[in-house]
């Protein structure tokens, strides 16, 4: 499925919990600290929609994120194994290749993924800011990370916990893609 894809499937079940819950636009847009006009965007599948918007829209609503990216309930309730290689893929933005790493399990009370970074140009890298916290292991290659005005560069073993309302952005180094764990809270 191609991005374009992902995201029209997924505004509809945006608009569709949102009107479950009786709440207008401006309602959870307000909930979920956005402009109105940002969230109408994101219904009507205009425009790529961010995967810490999800998770707040899904917060809100009382919804897991599975249920908003997939269409499907997560069931498993004692553990969700996931094999090497596999998770629920995430594709719904073009800078990162996501796999979220508990997508089965009810009442996840964080979200783990494996994420795919790839090299670009600093000039390319897009900030982004969520609620909560956040923890990043970096698993191979060189990451560089922004956060705010603050340039940070991690290798395999480093690890970085941060307050995701910080700006934030990332790029693969050397030219290479890095692969990291990031769970977000």
């Amino acid at each position: 499925m191609s991005n374009d894809q992902a995201y029209k499937e997924i505004a509809p079940r945006l608009r569709g919990i949102r009107d479950a819950v009786d709440m207008t636009v401006a309602e959870l847009a307000e909930k979920v600290g956005v402009e109105a006009a940002l969230a109408e965007k994101y219904e009507s599948g205009e425009i790529e929609i961010p995967v810490s918007y999800l998770m707040d829209v899904a917060h809100v609503c009382g919804v897991g994120l599975t249920v908003l990216i997939s269409g499907n309930e997560a069931h498993l309730k004692n553990y969700a194994l996931v094999r090497k290689g596999k998770g629920f893929s995430v594709d719904r933005r073009k800078d990162y290749d996501y796999k979220n790493l508990a997508s089965t399990f009810v009442g996840r009370r964080m979200e783990p993924f494996m994420i795919n970074v790839p090299a670009k140009d600093p000039a390319d890298m897009n900030f982004t800011t969520h609620r909560g916290q956040e923890f990043i292991y970096v698993l191979e290659g060189r990451l560089e990370l922004r956060l705010d005005d603050n340039v940070l560069e991690l290798e395999a073993g480093d690890s970085l916990y941060f307050d995701s309302n910080t700006p934030h952005a990332l790029r693969g180094l050397d030219g290479e893609p890095a692969r990291m764990l990031d769970v977000i809270l």
